[in-house]
């Protein structure tokens, strides 16, 4: 087994901008273990999370994707049977619109014949309460002149 114990104590030569001395090795192998111990503590769970977060970000983005392709298809379902329900609603309310100018006008031709049926009846009663009052006219002015002859016959 190799000491490096006498290495490290040995003097350090002044001068140079680097010394290579026994430290070097030293650190490089605490360099590699302290990554290897990060990679293995720290940045693997750390990168997993971070995997499953995209994981779940990316299916989340898809996920609301298609959700958002199914609203927009309901959407537009619903504009189609909004629109239909509206011409639908315009057949009907104009079909109600010529049954009741239908029935007006019926109502208002059996009005008028009923006035001109009730005009006709009041005429005839009229002529005929004419008549008989001329007939009466007529009988109570022969009366009246026979009566008037025989006053003065008798005179």
């Amino acid at each position: 087994m190799i000491s490096w114990l006498p290495l490290a104590e040995a003097p350090v030569p002044e001068g140079g901008l680097f010394d290579f001395d026994a430290t070097l090795p030293l650190m490089a192998i605490q360099v590699v273990i302290l990554t290897f111990i990060l990679n293995k503590l720290f940045f693997q769970p750390v990168g997993k999370v971070v995997e499953e977060r995209e994981g779940f970000v990316a299916t989340s983005h898809k996920g609301a994707k298609e959700r958002l392709a199914q609203v927009q298809r309901l959407e537009q379902d619903l504009k189609a049977q909004l629109q239909k329900a509206r011409q639908d609603a315009q057949v009907v309310i104009t079909a109600a619109e010529d049954e009741v100018a239908t029935l007006h006008q019926a109502a208002l031709a059996e009005a008028k014949a009923e006035a001109n049926k009730q005009r006709e009846q009041a005429r005839a009663s009229i002529e005929a309460d004419c008549s008989k009052a001329d007939a009466v006219l007529v009988e109570e002015s022969r009366r009246l002149a026979d009566l008037i002859i025989e006053r003065l016959v008798a005179i």
